[in-house]
């Protein structure tokens, strides 16, 4: 079974510039393929500023969040992506490395969310590229929030933005194997139990004391998780929610909290599962 274990932020807060893997390959009985769940690998990745981390992963997708700072990725294949807190980004088959450059940051250093899809054990290397790069920034991510929050008609329990790619029009996916939503819980609100077939890496954003997820295998007749397992939500830690189980995010503070949970439900989809 895939376990429900936290990534703190701490991690990422201090020390030296490297990758901070979230590894639960013995866990998931996966051998010496690191892994965080069974098709992906997440870490945090810690950039002193003015210092330089390379990453390196031989998957078909790779996607970056950046949690703190402002800097630079760059790499042979696609060039220089310039970021900074609260923006995305996402690469397609990357044969060489790439460079990450911290310009400046609270903290000391810059802290980025990276997951990709090396883990399966096909024994297989990527080589064709399914998606081309792309940026998301986080002006334009809240200001699609903004325009759905005051649409009519929109549902009263879920308000975030897919991300998508143009590249991935049949699966409507951050890449043809990452899903990826941000996703606010309004203040005093709830988000009734559901659940999904892939498992979910779910970064908190953003949150203040009093926001959670309950999370189990079963809802009762009133439609509540039976014996549920609470994460509590901690700005720049991940959590992970394993598959199929029901979970529902609770936030009872007075401030929106945010989440960006990441998936391998762009292969769901396809397989229609």
């Amino acid at each position: 079974p895939v376990p429900v274990l936290i990534h703190p932020p701490a991690l990422h807060e201090s020390g030296d510039s490297r990758i901070i893997p979230f590894d639960l390959s013995a866990l998931l009985d996966a051998g010496d393929h690191a892994c965080t769940s069974p098709n992906l690998m997440a870490s945090f990745i810690r950039v002193k500023v003015g210092e330089k981390v390379e990453t390196s992963a031989t998957a078909t997708s790779q996607a970056f969040y950046v949690i703190r700072g402002k800097g630079m990725s760059t790499s042979e294949e696609h060039g220089k992506v310039h970021w900074s807190t609260g923006d995305m980004f996402v690469v397609p088959v990357t044969p060489g490395t790439i460079s990450h450059e911290c310009f400046d940051a609270e903290q000391g250093g810059a802290a980025l969310y990276w997951i990709h899809d090396e883990p399966p054990q096909l024994g297989v290397e990527p080589r064709k590229k399914k998606f081309r790069p792309t940026v998301y920034k986080r002006e334009a991510l809240l200001e699609r929030v903004e325009e759905i929050k005051h649409a009519s008609g929109r549902s009263t329990n879920r308000l975030g933005v897919l991300l998508g790619s143009a590249d991935c029009d049949q699966t409507k996916t951050l890449t043809h194997v990452l899903w990826s939503l941000l996703n606010s819980i309004p203040a005093q609100s709830v988000q009734r139990p559901h659940r999904h077939n892939s498992v979910a890496l779910d970064l908190c954003v953003a949150a203040k004391p009093g926001v959670y997820t309950l999370m189990g295998c079963d809802i009762d007749a009133q439609g509540f998780v039976v014996d549920p397992i609470r994460c509590d939500w901690v700005p720049g830690g991940v959590f992970v929610t394993p598959p199929g189980w029901w979970h529902s995010h609770h936030n009872e503070s007075d401030d929106v909290a945010w989440v960006l949970p990441i998936q391998d439900a762009g292969l769901y989809t396809y397989q229609r599962t």
